[in-house]
């Protein structure tokens, strides 16, 4: 690290810092009088103040030097902000560059725009205390801690000239996901892939707490990085001048060291590289007050949110006398305007991070080159008769997805280790793992330039993938759907940031999140109690309407369907449930799309009400309630063949909100015209039974809907058992039907009695034979003959 920084250029640097410390100071505490110019008053101070002062003049000492080198060397830098409490100190660096006036002319650069600026900062009306998708150049709003770095390396993939440089807090790095997210220098490979510099800052200090990592001392957290696989460079001191030097050559010396990796990796060099990360330690609150009321202040905890409140008339002057150390007259002319030859410091157009497009990654975002899913289609000449993995034939579809698409390296596949699990395996035969460690001979399609993600992590694949849209690419994440709870908390805050900036005029749609959960509740069996759990569409379906979708599509051309439009959608999260296991067909391409199409309907050849109103409607929605509702019918039909019947078909959960309160609700008229006002209706659900009520609670004959899912009951068993234990079976079904048609009366008694037997039949050959009985197994579709 010999190269010599002037001292004049480090002097400039030194003043861009305090005036985006004087700024983000400004937006914690004051309404009014943005450059001091008469003595500062109580009426001047915000009533209420709101944000976080202890990570800012960390981030903005790391953004003024990313400048440096952006400006000198020509790069291509995101900043992302673990932190994202540091928002003040973001939103004062893109003001600096301009680019925050650019796109919010009424917050320009001269005094009325610092106010504007201060006085919306955490203000009703205002900006949130976050880096959200209000914060330009901001690809990670921050509220929940631990994705920094997956979001980083997600972002970098596929993007060879792209650096981002990653600022991982230390109380974040205490979080289990950001653990793990170290790992994504495994996954990147130099020769295709851009860079991510990691930047663990160590302050010192949660909100009452010390850092782990900040008190293990820098032996050991040296060999904790380099296990990662990292070469760490150590940035200590609290002496602005010095740490100004320091930080400008190691940034010198380790930009140097990535260029030189990727030149090695593209010049056909295979090994593994050790990747440059930097350890930057600070105080927490660094040029903030000393001490307030005799308690020490900076390099504390006390920092870390305001440090001091209005209370005491002192402080009042404590704020003057704190704003003033950083001398605004030396940094900013009378008219307000960052003086010329510190604004110079800032880069030009998009190489400044705030205008920088990947972090605007609608803007890059270019349609995925689709086959005609059409051609995958399974034959079906009549309905329930055949049988094909649907999940295997979406892989094959994913495949050539990934073939078309190989050039313009725009599409990946996420999994935590399940890709082939979930019968996926096809998008193998045109790419392989990603992966750039060790590889034995008997490894399976592992390379550094493989376009499958897959690590025993949910939340580092969830990370990668969010990174990859917001910079503009396609994705899919395929999980067991148990554990995709796992990210629920991940989905919150991919929720918050897609509603929030499809209100924001200048940020740009990017391709939808889209979630394939198999290996699901139903046909867990072999796994237990522990895999069986369909909660997570619950969790999806309390998002806001906008952007929240769930399908379920009944077989395998109804799948294709599906991925297809949830491959040409943007700004939604699509959750596919399908199962992966042989299971019956129901309906030929052409019905599949028009059922898709409509998201519900009738299917007229399993009913026999045409010309009338049913007795009662039999709805399904999902593989497994399908097929359990079609056997049911099936039975009816047979046992009680004066009973007129409707089947009703659900693909589209949407479908049954009102259109009032989601785009894909039907309206009332038509959810009456498929559901009757007054006919009892058996539904067959996948997931909970409260759902469904949830979603119709509204809706005229909601008295007479009856739900059969997922009532907690589960074990190791087989395939049919899990549907009995928990009444969703053709026979507790049909039960359900005797139960609720009155005009039945005695006449069933039979069918009542036979349902009965069978049960019993039921549960004594399972726990002898450890199989379903034969007649369940081999059961098909028959369309009820008598």
């Amino acid at each position: 690290m010999d190269s010599q920084i002037p001292r004049e250029q480090l002097a400039l640097m030194h003043a861009w810092w305090h005036a985006a410390n004087y700024l983000s100071v400004g937006q914690v505490y004051l309404l009014d009088n943005p450059l001091l110019d008469e003595p500062l008053t109580r009426s001047h101070v915000k009533p209420r103040l709101l944000g976080h002062w202890g990570t800012t003049p960390g981030l903005n000492f790391v953004y003024v030097h990313l400048n440096r080198v952006i400006r000198e060397r020509d790069l291509n830098i995101v900043f992302v902000a673990g932190p994202g409490h540091g928002a003040p100190g973001l939103v004062a660096n893109t003001w600096l560059e301009g680019t925050y006036s650019e796109i919010y002319p009424e917050v320009s650069q001269d005094r009325e725009g610092m106010r504007r600026l201060f006085r919306q900062f955490s203000f009703p009306g205002g900006i949130p205390s976050h880096a959200a998708p209000d914060t330009p150049g901001s690809i990670h709003e921050g509220g929940e801690l631990g994705y920094s770095l997956s979001h980083s390396f997600g972002a970098v993939l596929d993007n060879p000239d792209l650096l981002v440089a990653c600022v991982v807090g230390d109380g974040e790095a205490e979080t289990g996901p950001l653990a793990t997210s170290w790992h994504g220098n495994k996954f990147i490979d130099a020769a295709t892939d851009g860079a991510v510099l990691p930047i663990l800052h160590l302050n010192g200090y949660k909100i009452a707490n010390p850092t782990v990592l900040a008190r293990i001392g820098n032996d050991e957290l040296r060999s904790l990085m380099e296990g990662y696989g990292y070469v760490p460079y150590f940035v200590e001191g609290d002496d602005p001048e010095k740490m100004h030097d320091l930080m400008a050559r190691t940034l010198d010396y380790v930009v140097a060291d990535i260029a030189a990796i990727q030149q090695r990796a593209r010049s056909g060099v295979t090994e593994r590289p050790r990747w440059p990360m930097i350890v930057l330690r600070s105080p927490k609150g660094w040029t903030g007050p000393k001490t307030v009321d005799g308690l020490k202040t900076e390099g504390s905890w006390r920092s870390h949110q305001v440090p001091f409140t209005m209370e005491k008339p002192e402080h009042l002057g404590l704020l003057e006398t704190w704003m003033h150390s950083y001398r605004p007259e030396t940094l900013f002319t009378p008219e307000g305007r960052l003086r010329p030859e510190i604004a110079a410091l800032a880069p030009h157009g998009d190489k400044r991070m705030s205008a920088n497009p990947h972090a605007n990654g609608g803007l890059l975002m270019r349609p995925l080159r689709m086959p005609n899913f059409t051609s995958y289609a399974t034959p079906v000449a009549e309905p329930g008769t055949i049988t094909a993995e649907a999940t295997r034939l979406m892989g094959n579809f994913l495949r050539d997805v990934m073939r078309l698409n190989a050039d313009a390296r725009n599409f990946r596949v996420f999994s935590p280790d399940e890709n082939n699990s979930n019968r996926l395996g096809a998008v193998l035969e045109v790419t392989n793992r990603a992966w750039n460690t060790e590889t034995l001979p008997d490894d399976d399609h592992l390379a550094p330039d493989g376009r499958v993600m897959e690590i025993l992590s949910e939340h580092t694949c969830q990370g990668w993938l969010e990174g990859y849209l917001l910079t503009g690419r396609h994705g899919l994440f395929s999980c067991y759907e148990a554990f995709i709870h796992i990210v629920d908390s991940m989905l919150n805050q991919h929720a918050k940031w897609l509603k929030t900036s499809r209100e924001i005029a200048w940020r740009r749609p990017i391709a939808s999140l889209n979630y394939l959960l198999t290996s699901h509740v139903w046909r867990q069996d072999h796994n237990g109690f522990s895999h069986q759990d369909p909660g997570f569409i619950d969790h999806v379906v309390s998002k806001k309407a906008d952007v929240a979708r769930v399908y379920l599509p009944p077989d395998a051309n109804t799948l294709l369907w599906v991925t297809d439009h949830c491959l040409r959608s943007w700004d939604r999260i699509n959750v596919i449930v399908a199962g992966k296991q042989p299971e019956l067909q129901w309906l030929d391409m052409d019905a599949a799309i028009t059922h898709c199409t409509a998201g519900i309907g009738i299917w007229e050849w399993a009913s026999n009400d045409r010309g009338g109103l049913p007795d009662v409607v039999m709805a399904c929605a999902g593989d497994v309630p399908t097929l359990e509702t079609m056997a049911a019918v099936d039975m009816l039909r047979r046992h009680l063949p004066q009973l007129k019947i409707r089947v009703v078909n659900v693909v589209d959960l949407m479908t049954l909100q009102p259109n009032s309160e989601h785009p894909h609700g039907l309206s009332d008229s038509d959810f009456d015209t498929l559901f009757t006002l007054d006919r009892p209706v058996i539904f067959a659900f996948h997931g909970y039974p409260t759902l469904i009520h949830r979603l119709v609670y509204r809706r005229a004959n909601h008295a007479n809907m009856h739900v059969h899912g997922f009532i907690e009951e589960g074990s190791t068993t087989t395939p049919f058992d899990m549907a009995v234990r928990n009444r969703l079976d053709r026979y507790h079904l049909m039960a359900d039907v005797i139960d609720r048609v009155p005009s039945l009366g005695p006449a069933a008694a039979y069918a009542k009695q036979a349902i009965r037997d069978k049960l019993v039949e039921h549960q004594r050959y399972v726990t002898t034979h450890g199989i379903d009985m034969p007649e369940v197994l081999g059961w098909r579709w028959k369309a009820g003959a008598p």
